[in-house]
């Protein structure tokens, strides 16, 4: 396992992290498994676990505190724990027509970050991020205050935001304020927006970047086709929705040609984002043991051909925000 500099905290965070969403929040997880799957990344050295309250009402926090007691914080690189708030209106995404009272008000931002606390079993989150973002609510000076008393009272060391969908500029605002540690932000083959303003913003002021959705929800994992489907109220059934499942599936083809031989489509895709310097870490969603060890190997410092990495970036997909979920 490679480690990467966490921007201006200092932090040394593996660079292949670990997304909880898929194991509180999607359908078809098995809860021991996940255990099973979370003490395989711990025991690799992967040290960098987001999760959220969202994912599971605090399940998937529950499930990281119960794995990080059996195998305990101290280590050589300590474990860095990065949470999120919902918006109190509990909406996906965040739009400006939300007033900032509905979203992120002081007391719903302690109300959350102290179940957060007690969902994880720690004293302090390592890092702790707004689910949701408009830049229309960055000169709101109540958020502001909340944040700096979280980290004055030992609650939170660090804070971040987590972007919307496609929408990778609409944060830059907030980061002008110099509260924000780091941004979450969907980046992929696919997704490569971020590269042309944030990434260059970030890297100028020492903000973290952490690259979410590196398979696009599993589209580049190379298993889905026409006739996929999951249960009612997964959340995949409304991102690949007929329309832009049929699209994306083109997409995947397109890129198929490129993947080398002895490498499969994930792998590829992880290469990819770790070849921007901008990145800190990149968090695939884990919920099984082989699928830690498939991912984590990526990790090895081996680089991408120039020409491979330059062939790929002809695979950038601009979409619109909010045309699909």
């Amino acid at each position: 396992m490679r480690y990467r500099r966490f921007g201006r905290t200092g932090w040394e965070v593996s660079e292949i992290g670990y997304g909880l969403w898929g194991m509180g929040g999607w359908t078809g997880s098995d809860d021991e498994e996940s255990l099973r799957a979370l003490d395989r990344a711990l025991a690799s050295g992967c040290n960098f676990f987001d999760t959220a309250w969202a994912y599971g009402g605090g399940k998937s926090e529950q499930l990281l505190g119960q794995a990080i007691r059996k195998r305990g914080r101290t280590r050589v690189r300590p474990l860095v724990i990065a949470t999120k708030i919902p918006p109190k209106n509990m909406r996906w995404p965040g739009r400006a027509e939300y007033p900032v009272s509905d979203t992120y008000p002081p007391a719903h931002i302690r109300e959350y970050t102290e179940k957060s606390l007690a969902n994880l079993g720690v004293d302090t989150i390592d890092l702790q991020q707004f689910h949701v973002w408009s830049d229309s609510w960055a000169s709101d000076e109540a958020w502001q205050r909340a944040v700096d008393d979280l980290k004055r009272d030992g609650l939170i060391r660090a804070f971040g935001i987590s972007v919307n969908r496609w929408e990778a500029t609409n944060v830059l605002k907030a980061l002008e304020s110099g509260l924000v540690d780091s941004v979450q932000v969907v980046y992929n083959v696919f997704d490569q927006a971020p590269e042309d303003e944030l990434f260059p913003y970030c890297q100028q002021h020492d903000i973290a970047i952490i690259a979410r959705v590196p398979f696009d929800e599993g589209s580049l994992t190379g298993t889905l086709s026409a006739d996929s489907k999951w249960p009612e109220g997964d959340f995949r059934n409304l991102y690949f929705n007929k329309e832009h499942l049929t699209a994306t599936l083109a997409h995947v083809d397109r890129l198929r040609p490129l993947v080398p031989d002895g490498m499969d489509l994930p792998e590829l895709a992880l290469r990819f984002i770790l070849e921007h310097p901008a990145v800190s870490t990149t968090i695939p969603g884990m919920r099984r043991p082989r699928h830690v060890e498939r991912n984590l190997a990526a990790s090895d410092g081996s680089r991408l051909p120039p020409r491979l990495a330059d062939a790929l970036k002809a695979h950038r997909w601009d979409r619109v925000p909010n045309a699909t979920p």
